[in-house]
């Protein structure tokens, strides 16, 4: 016998899909570029770069991502203060990064790349490592606000989080040609 996802896993998944699917095409591009950046899973400039401008951005980004295992080895078990400012000021500094590109334009976008490229362990973290990147003042106004009003009271103040891992990571999909295919 096969091995089988439980209904309760087949059901989140789907509802990663339909939360990712939700998200603008430039917000998709993006994640999927930071995944593959962030999870070493493609060449990203071979991938992703259309042009100078954007091959910038990917070398910018994979240097700044250098310390995602950083973070990771560094994600404090409580709210200890002396574990805490190791592990948020990079955490702070990548998000501020990704912000900065413009195409991670709400909470739930952030949250969505982080959750996969952190793990499940970080959402606890994620709410003040975002509004403190969103609130920086490297960002433009307009789009400080609208960051910062992206995030629901419940998500800043949530008593707790899942532990569950995501199980959806978007990635590139090439394009099938239709008319080539015979039927």
């Amino acid at each position: 016998m096969g091995a089988r996802a439980k209904p309760a896993e087949g059901a989140m998944t789907l509802a990663e899909m339909k939360e990712f699917a939700g998200f603008s095409a430039a917000t998709q591009r993006y994640i999927r570029r930071a995944l593959d950046i962030g999870l070493e899973r493609e060449d990203a400039m071979i991938r992703w770069s259309r042009d100078v401008v954007e091959a910038a951005s990917i070398r910018a980004q994979s240097r700044i991502y250098d310390r995602l295992h950083e973070v990771r080895a560094l994600m404090p078990d409580d709210s200890d203060l002396d574990s805490i400012e190791p592990f948020l000021a990079p955490l702070v500094a990548i998000a501020a990064f990704d912000l900065g590109q413009g195409r991670l334009t709400s909470f739930s976008a952030f949250r969505f790349l982080y959750e996969r490229l952190v793990g499940a362990e970080v959402r606890p973290w994620l709410p003040s490592a975002f509004c403190a990147a969103a609130a920086l003042p490297h960002l433009h106004p307009d789009l400080r606000r609208k960051l910062l009003q992206s995030i629901s009271e419940a998500a800043a103040t949530a008593s707790g989080w899942s532990n569950r891992q995501p199980s959806f990571y978007p990635a590139w999909v090439e394009k099938v040609d239709t008319a080539s295919l015979s039927h």
